[in-house]
């Protein structure tokens, strides 16, 4: 059952004002400088082209069609869920062409919304896998696509989710998936504060996916792909993130393509996940983590 929006949040949504798609991304031949001059490596940035050959549908998740799926269930955006809509479908092209999305691919999707990405995933022919912590979000898009068997929502907290057993499931009850030829791939856009958690939960998932691309904060995405050991931004993290993936920095997405927009400008990143048997050798990985935690911050105490 619908709920209607107090005056208020009416109010709210109806007076923004439009938002802009002139620059919908902006992509580098060249890094950008940091503070001191330096450039960081090139070769983690590409040339993103805006054309594609991939079946698209409408482009009817802009502005004002977000704002009336979001009305139809008498919903406002959350901040306490990072819930920051995307309102450019091109957008979501590029990032199912990063992700090289094919015909019967299976892709975990996290945070749907009203269904955006997910659409440009069904459209490319993927099996998708939703996984939505917002119940009312849950069953926006559930209704959206009823009539489609290549999405299942799953009304849970990702962080939460037992991601091997859903996609092990998936590729059990559906015939369509050729589960002996291909992994499955995660395609997101994010809410930015669990960022963190996501790639530590899914990068050490090399066995059942193959690529993790994902929608995070520029500022993130730069550090996440700093690949020099000599430099302050080079983290825990980084060790973690290059230890089980190759990253690479794809795009830069501006702010205004959100909605409500956000502080900052996001970016996309690919990682390229490591099989098992190319992980670097250590008798214990939750040891070697712990040793490396502990060193970094012996290093920030002294410096």
């Amino acid at each position: 059952m619908s709920h209607s929006l107090s005056l208020s949040h009416q109010c709210y949504l109806q007076t923004l004002p439009p938002i802009s798609h002139n620059a919908s991304f902006t992509c580098h031949h060249t890094p950008p400088q940091k503070a001191n001059g330096s450039r960081r490596s090139p070769k983690l940035y590409i040339a993103c082209a805006r054309g594609n050959n991939r079946a698209s549908t409408p482009n009817k998740d802009d502005y004002h069609s977000t704002l009336k799926a979001l009305n139809s269930k008498g919903r406002s955006p959350r901040k306490s869920l990072g819930q920051n809509y995307m309102l450019n479908s091109d957008i979501n092209e590029q990032l199912v062409g990063v992700a090289g999305v094919e015909e019967g691919d299976v892709v975990l999707e996290i945070g749907p919304g009203t269904g955006s990405l997910t659409d440009t995933l069904i459209n490319s022919g993927a099996f998708v896998l939703a996984v939505e912590k917002d119940k009312h979000m849950a069953a926006l898009v559930s209704e959206r696509f009823s009539s489609t068997q290549k999405l299942k929502v799953l009304n849970e907290d990702i962080v939460k989710c037992h991601v091997r057993s859903h996609i092990s499931s998936l590729y059990g009850n559906t015939k369509e998936i050729d589960s002996d030829n291909r992994k499955a791939k995660v395609v997101a856009n994010i809410p930015f504060y669990i960022s963190t958690d996501v790639i530590k939960l899914l990068l050490p998932m090399g066995d059942i996916f193959s690529e993790v691309v994902l929608l995070l904060q520029e500022e993130t995405a730069l550090r996440l792909v700093e690949p020099s050991l000599r430099t302050p931004e080079y983290r825990p993290i980084n060790v973690f993130v290059n230890f089980y993936s190759d990253p690479e920095y794809k795009f830069k997405v501006e702010r205004t393509n959100f909605f409500p927009q956000p502080n900052v400008d996001a970016a996309v990143v690919s990682f390229k996940l490591k099989q098992p048997s190319e992980y670097p050798y250590v008798s214990s990985s939750k040891s070697f983590f712990a040793v490396v935690a502990a060193l970094s911050l012996s290093y920030i105490v002294m410096n």
